[in-house]
């Protein structure tokens, strides 16, 4: 999942940070700099995977961006909640929380973290129209997946094995249909 997402570069435009945004809009930059990659991407998310594995290195998502609602509707992250989610993974509280796998990302996400309230970690139960968290989930899943057929060919640079364990760690076309 880390090499997926590194490979993804995924973030939002958001109004008051862009010139001339007005909503949110989704954006993708392979390995969070695709203007000045020499290599593949994968080539790049593999070489991560191999330092993270000589280092012991855990890779964590941190929703930085919104939550509660659609643009207009909820609100960004608070600092606090995104400060005490950093400091339990620097503390290895994370490390040893339990876990519960989010749909179609398939997301492992602690079920607490200290500081934390749980509709921050579990985000659908902050949206009052839980139909719609979910019509916007499947939406940002299609959006990975179209960003990420672009990268379709890096078995040629890191092999058929590792490319596809980079496609196991993004969204899932069954999922989409759940």
């Amino acid at each position: 999942q880390a090499m997926y997402h590194f490979i993804s570069g995924y973030t939002a435009k958001i109004a008051g940070t862009e010139m001339g945004v007005t909503d949110p809009e989704a954006t993708f930059s392979a390995c969070f700099g695709a203007a000045f990659l020499m290599w593949h991407p994968m080539k790049y998310a593999a070489m991560l995977a191999e330092k993270m594995a000589a280092h012991g290195t855990q890779a964590w998502l941190i929703n930085t961006g919104w939550t509660g609602g659609g643009y207009g509707v909820g609100q960004r992250m608070s600092l606090k909640h995104t400060r005490a989610i950093v400091d339990a993974i620097h503390s290895g509280d994370l490390a040893q929380a339990e876990t519960s796998q989010t749909t179609i990302f398939k997301l492992a996400v602690p079920r607490a973290c200290p500081g934390v309230p749980s509709e921050v970690l579990f985000p659908e139960s902050s949206w009052k129209d839980r139909g719609l968290f979910y019509e916007k989930l499947q939406h940002l899943a299609r959006l990975f997946m179209s960003n990420f057929s672009t990268f379709l060919d890096g078995d040629k640079y890191v092999g058929p094995d590792m490319a596809a364990r980079i496609l196991t760690g993004g969204p899932g076309l069954a999922s989409l249909d759940d």
